[in-house]
């Protein structure tokens, strides 16, 4: 058994793996950039080995880097985690030759597998039905277009290298396939080093529904049942679940067998996931097959009883599986939800800055979360905007998604925009309830956007209730201050108004043991809380119901975060709620004449210059961030003004990039 293990990786993934190696009594190594110096993984292992500056091409993706770390620090093993070297066969090939064990497959199946046009050769070769396309290199886009006529549209064109949503385009037209190529390859080679692209046939209400495989080096393969990773946007999983509710024994029982033959087929050790795409009939095709440990594994764990990080650690040192396709055993249901940086409201831009709040849900029996960031550290404008993962198991669906609901209930985050609010609809959402998926799920019910009114809360008595309550505790406070002039001493009386989405409720609150009894609309509710001022999360119960709210007063609003709906509310007097409805609205500033970036990022491509003449849609700019590029066209007809940035800038969020006359 290795005794010292070096992570070639950063944040949650890495946490995860030293996690495990500290249970297993194992040392760990753990590599840093200059922008994660004071990252929780480097704060978790027993060591650390700067690498470089931030960029991932300079740091985490240097395999130079990462071998000078590993044998300066004596690592006998490195763990890649995934992205980054995770399905880089040179990586793998070069620790091997230096006697450092890789935690992973062998070269050759990170080769035949890693690269999905050769996957899907060797996929049909093993019997596993595949998806029709083409699966040579496409060399521009012209080529793509004919290719995709021949297929017949829509089609997916996919990076060769890729994973994880980037380097994918979905096309419906000519225009839309040359267009996606070249963003396809753009990210591609930004992500992976690897512009090749390849298309195959898009399939319409698709389910995205892997298996997850492990192998040996003594031939042993097997397959722990499958995870439903249908609830996607731009390609990226969203919510994932273990196992899925589409699928039967006999449809788990025909993908697992071919997931394992393929697996064989290359002599597969170590973790491993073969992803399928099934229709509505059950029919399942081949997609890829990820030659590493998935973001998702953690819901396969939680169903399984198995530590997958420990089943690779122990695999790479030449133990066999200590288990047989028949002992492996499902408990329950496991649901995962990746929290990120992003704003849910502005299109899903990624958000970067300082976590001035971090308080993930507690863990416990049913709630598990995984992290690598803590609060007061920064999330970087250079790396995935994942912040955490939740993940809740219960005996049944049902129970597995009212404890997620409940956790992301009391995730508690400030200091960037999170998608916390979009996940929780999601949760709540009937087609979710009812496990009516598609890959096209998010696109169908959202088609504009997501909006605050898609997360309108189903019980606003709850949010005026507690907001009453809270406001009469500060108000008692305020009384009781001494040194009052006698005669003069402030009194609270029982009657407010609560104003909430400019609406005006009379309440009445009057003080009893461990709280108030809250009047209004003709009910009664009884608010009972030990919460105490300044608390971020009011816990108690509504009228003998539990209830966890998240707290914040501003000034004269409290802001109030539940069930994914948030709201400013006001508690006043009648006589201010009077004076309040004749106060003019100040109207937002006009700034349809500047292309503004949407986001923080890197100003990759600017198409015009001064004088240009522009029609709607046409491209403009191209802005990196968080490994994605974002594309920003005009919406009507102008003129270029006045340019403010040139490339190569780092943009804020509403940075103006230029002007229209």
């Amino acid at each position: 058994m290795s005794k010292k293990i070096l992570i070639a990786n950063r944040g949650e993934i890495a946490c995860r793996v030293i996690k495990t190696a500290r249970r297993m009594g194992i040392a760990t190594v753990a590599v840093f950039s200059e922008a994660d110096r004071d990252g929780v993984h480097v704060a978790a292992a027993d060591e650390a080995v700067a690498i470089g500056p931030p960029p991932a091409t300079e740091s985490y993706l240097s395999i130079d880097k990462i071998m000078e770390a590993a044998l300066a620090s004596g690592a006998e093993a490195v763990h890649p985690g995934y992205g980054f070297l995770s399905e880089n066969a040179e990586f793998a090939r070069r620790l091997t030759e230096a006697g450092v064990v890789f935690i992973g497959p062998s070269p050759q199946a990170i080769v035949s597998m890693g690269d999905k046009i050769t996957s899907k050769r060797l996929a049909r070769e093993a019997g596993v039905n595949t998806v029709p396309g083409h699966d040579d290199v496409i060399s521009d886009g012209d080529h793509a277009v004919r290719i995709a006529r021949e297929i017949g549209y829509p089609v997916m064109l996919k990076a060769s290298a890729g994973g994880g949503g980037k380097g994918m385009r979905i096309a419906r037209s000519d225009d839309e396939c040359r267009e996606g190529f070249q963003r396809a390859a753009s990210e591609a080679a930004s992500a992976f080093g690897d512009d090749r692209v390849f298309i195959e046939k898009f399939i319409e209400e698709p389910r995205h529904i892997e298996i997850q495989v492990m192998g040996d080096r003594h031939g042993n393969v097997i397959h722990l049942g499958e995870r439903e990773c249908s609830l996607q946007r731009r390609h990226q999983k969203v919510i994932e679940e273990a196992p899925s509710s589409f699928v039967d024994d006999e449809l788990r029982a025909a993908m697992g067998a071919q997931a394992v033959a393929l697996a064989k087929a290359v002599e597969y050790s170590s973790a491993g996931t073969v992803e399928f795409i099934v229709d509505a009939d059950q029919g399942f095709y081949f997609l890829e097959m990820n030659t590493r440990l998935q973001v998702e594994h953690p819901v396969t764990e939680l169903v399984t009883g198995l530590d997958l990080v420990e089943l690779m650690i122990r695999v790479a040192d030449g133990e066999p599986l200590p288990l047989t396709q028949e002992e492996v055993r499902r408990n329950g249901w496991a649901i995962e939800a990746r929290v990120y940086a992003e704003d849910p409201f502005r299109n899903f831009l990624p958000s970067i800055g300082r976590l001035v709040r971090y308080m993930p849900p507690a863990e416990s029996e049913t709630v598990r979360v995984d992290t690598g960031v803590c609060e007061g550290g920064e999330v970087s404008m250079h790396y995935d905007p994942m912040i955490a993962k939740v993940i809740t198991h219960g005996a049944t669906r049902a129970r597995s998604i009212e404890h997620m609901r409940e956790a992301l209930n009391e995730f508690y985050l400030r200091g960037v925009s999170h998608n916390i609010s979009f996940l929780a609809a999601l949760i709540e959402h009937t087609r979710f309830r009812s496990g009516q998926l598609s890959t096209n799920l998010i696109a169908e019910e959202y088609p504009n956007g997501f909006h605050p009114s898609n997360i309108v809360h189903d019980d606003p008595a709850l949010l005026i209730a507690v907001a009453a309550s809270i406001h009469r505790r500060y108000m008692d406070r305020a009384a009781a201050i001494s040194g009052q002039l006698p005669g003069y001493e402030r009194k609270v009386h029982d009657d407010w108004v609560v104003v909430m989405n400019d609406r005006h409720h009379a309440v009445n609150v009057r003080p009893v043991e461990g709280g108030h009894r809250v009047s209004f609309g003709g009910e009664e509710y009884l608010v009972l809380s030990d919460w105490h001022f300044g608390q971020p999360l009011f816990w108690g119960s509504v009228n003998g119901t539990k209830v966890c709210i998240q707290v914040e007063r501003r000034n004269m609003h409290y802001r109030l975060f539940h069930w994914g709906a948030q709201v400013d509310i006001m508690v006043i007097t009648a006589r201010a709620a009077e004076l309040l409805a004749c106060m003019p609205v100040k109207e937002p500033p006009d700034t349809s004449k500047f292309l503004l970036s949407p986001m923080p990022g890197l100003l990759s491509e600017l198409s015009v210059e001064v004088g240009h003449d522009v029609k709607p849609g046409q491209h403009l700019a191209v802005i990196e961030a968080m490994k994605m590029e974002n594309v920003l066209a005009a919406e009507r007809d102008g003129t270029v003004a006045k340019i403010f940035a040139t490339v190569g800038d780092t943009l804020a969020v509403d940075q103006p990039i230029l002007e229209f006359a």
